[in-house]
């Protein structure tokens, strides 16, 4: 372990390793298959990174993020690292070149995407180099039970063999993720066909963000955003959408209102996406609208809140996405934005899939039934009355705390707890009754005793059930729905959905069989005559002014020193230093190149290089004071 720690202090400036990063490169560098689900944030490349600079060879990454490889490999060969990487944007030419240097020693590690592993071209090229180590990043992509299953990922088990078989040896493997419930963790286990190997699960809890949850109209989300990023005016965000149509808008939205925002999803040229993700990541635009489609490998250690503007397929997506805030440590925002249609749109792409390769019949059904299996889980998140974080650390089978954590909206949100006891039950006697699937608005009418005339047309007001509760149509819909997340009810994909039994009907017949749920006292703070038009002045101006890390005057010339350097060298800023170490940098004060390598994240290579500049901007500084 000597050269795995020699080589942190170089190339990355820690001078220890992060819980569970030690173990799981112990395992590699001693020919050991391994296992690492580590959240976002928590240093999971340097697992393997590490191993691929100390061990002879040429170390191969298969990484699903094919756009930000690039990214990925500039800010390894910044610190110095060896790093490459072939995709399907490189001509066969270029690619050629490559493998041909990589043959001459001039790499350590490269990063190809699974569906490269198939090229006969790259497979002879591999089969003749030694690999002494094969690592698989986005892990969960190989489980049909994980929320981004990917077919390529089956073909990986398939090229490690092979290349076993050629060469007589097989390398160690380690498979990597920052969300797998013991189910997944099994599967990519089997279907990566790791051997024995060190599994090291970090947990879950990000105690650095507050997790917050608001059911509330569509039309009212618009304005809950930007009275949030008003509040937080000065500090880089991710806004994520559903659909592109909803970034466009929610971006000229909060583009005509003041704020510095750029969109991003797959409808916009690769040069447009290209041109945003760096003006997002150079802090030239503060808030990043986006599909899904980004986030996955961006190293932007500073951002302070993710919002959802809809709620996601899985608590798996949703912890990835909500974990790409204060990956520095630092306290951070997780705002997730709901309605019941969102449930809707969710159950509408899980029953139109975009991507299921070769599978058979039965198992396209299987990875069907696993996501609506997911989306129950989320439905059940939003709607809870407990702690989030409980919530969510038991789903992931983590550690559960005996107390409450304090620091979420469930918490310390203004919402009462109703029994609905009464409407879950005559919600599944109607069901039962009607013995025909309906979609929710018949059921609503029926236990609420509308007068309607599908009601009385098919007689169902002669139901038992009918006119047994009082209640609102959306509180009866709000009762449907949780009881489907239980598997109380069965509610169909599509365009019409309905609703049946579920496997759990019986559950309501039991003496001490209860349901709540909660309904907030207030709404939230963002209302429509707080806001300006464009060009006028308004209050969406005044909020947050004066947020943020601005009033650290040396912090702020550190970062505009750094962006220069950034500028000038054509990186984003965080590849020269993170905002952790410029806060370390004001913390310590550091006067000589001694001093400056002991702040965290001041390697030797990156004090070469960048070290004099900062050290006498700080002597600057402190002469001004």
């Amino acid at each position: 372990m000597d050269d795995a720690k020699a080589a942190l202090c170089k190339y990355y400036g820690y001078d220890s390793f992060r819980p569970g990063q030690e173990a799981l490169i112990r395992a590699v560098l001693e020919g050991r298959d391994a296992l690492g689900v580590m959240p976002t944030g928590a240093g999971k490349s340097l697992t393997y990174q590490i191993p691929g600079i100390v061990m002879p060879g040429l170390a191969l990454v298969i990484s699903p993020l094919v756009s930000l490889m690039h990214d990925q490999v500039r800010g390894l060969v910044d610190a110095g690292v060896r790093g490459s990487y072939i995709n399907s944007s490189f001509s066969p030419a270029v690619q050629a070149e490559i493998m041909r240097r990589a043959r001459d020693g001039a790499y350590d590690l490269m990063y190809v995407a699974p569906e490269r592993l198939s090229d006969p071209a790259f497979r002879s090229f591999v089969m003749g180099m030694e690999v002494p180590l094969i690592a698989i990043d986005e892990a969960h992509c190989v489980s049909q039970w994980g929320q981004d299953f990917r077919p390529s990922y089956l073909e990986i088990l398939e090229f490690i063999d092979a290349y076993g078989a050629a060469r007589g040896t097989r390398p160690p493997v380690i498979a990597l993720t920052a969300t797998a419930t013991e189910e997944v963790r099994d599967d990519i286990v089997r279907l990566a066909g790791l051997t024995d190997p060190e599994v090291v699960v970090t947990g879950f809890d990000r105690p650095n963000l507050r997790f917050s949850v608001e059911q509330m109209n569509p039309k009212a989300k618009r304005m809950r955003i930007a009275s949030f990023v008003a509040a937080h005016r000065r500090e880089s965000g991710i806004v994520y959408c559903a659909t592109r149509r909803e970034v466009e808008e929610t971006a000229t939205f909060l583009q005509e209102h003041g704020f510095s925002a750029a969109a991003y999803h797959a409808g916009l040229s690769p040069a447009e996406r290209t041109e945003n993700q760096k003006r997002f990541i150079d802090d030239d635009a503060l808030v990043m609208v986006a599909t899904n489609a980004f986030g996955m490998g961006i190293d932007k250690s500073n951002v302070r809140y993710v919002i959802h503007n809809n709620m996601p397929k899985s608590l798996e997506a949703y912890y990835q996405e909500a974990g790409r805030a204060g990956r520095d440590g630092d306290p951070s925002e997780c705002l997730l934005l709901w309605c019941d249609k969102d449930i809707s749109t969710c159950r509408y792409f899980i029953d139109t899939p975009t991507e299921n390769g070769n599978l058979t019949e039965e198992q396209a059904r299987a990875v069907h039934a696993a996501q609506v299996k997911l989306l129950n889980a989320m439905i059940a998140y939003c709607r809870t009355t407990g702690c989030l974080r409980r919530c969510m650390l038991a789903y992931f089978g983590d550690d559960v705390p005996a107390d409450p954590c304090g620091n979420c909206s469930n918490c310390q949100g203004d919402f009462a707890s109703i029994d609905m006891t009464q409407v879950a039950r005559a919600c599944v006697a109607c069901v039962r009754e009607l013995g025909y699937p309906y979609g929710k608005t018949v059921i609503a009418d029926v236990v609420r005793g509308s007068k309607s005339q599908k009601v009385t047309d098919g007689g169902f007001d002669a139901l038992p059930s009918y006119g047994s509760v009082r209640a609102t149509a959306s509180a009866v819909k709000d009762v449907i729905e949780l009881l489907a997340t239980e598997g109380v009810l069965d509610i169909s994909a599509g365009q019409y959905p309905t609703v049946g039994l579920g496997a759990r009907a019986g559950a309501v017949d039991a003496e001490d069989f209860s349901l709540s749920v909660k309904v907030p006292r207030r709404t939230p703070d963002a209302q429509a005559d707080h806001l300006r038009k464009p060009g006028s002045a308004g209050s969406f101006a005044a909020v947050g002014a004066g947020a943020g890390v601005g009033s650290d005057a040396l912090f702020e010339r550190l970062r505009a020193l750094r962006k220069s350097i950034a500028a000038a060298r054509g990186l984003a800023p965080y590849m020269v230093f993170t905002d952790r170490t410029l806060h370390g940098m004001c913390d310590r004060m550091p006067s000589t190149e001694m001093e400056m390598l002991e702040v965290n994240g001041v390697g030797a290579r990156k004090m070469r290089t960048y070290g004099d500049a900062f050290l006498a901007e700080i002597a600057a500084w402190r002469q001004e004071m």
